[in-house]
């Protein structure tokens, strides 16, 4: 039974979460030879004060919107 964990910044729909969890789900289920129905997703987001990379929050680094098609 794979267990997938995504970690990722808040701010995706709910439409592009589904969309990436059936794009996830079919893959690992091919690749690891398992029902689909096997393959668990779960989503973990984080606001960028809680998320820091090379000693700085992400919300300092990046901004509001940094990660978001259009928004770089």
């Amino acid at each position: 039974m794979p267990f997938i964990n995504v970690k990722l910044a808040k701010g995706r729909t709910a439409e592009q979460k589904q969309q990436f969890t059936e794009a996830i789900t079919k893959a690992a289920a091919q690749i690891l030879n398992v029902k689909e129905e096997w393959v668990t997703v779960v989503f973990d987001e984080y606001e960028r004060d809680n998320w820091a990379s090379g000693g700085t929050l992400h919300s300092i680094k990046f901004g509001e919107g940094f990660g978001k098609m259009g928004a770089e």
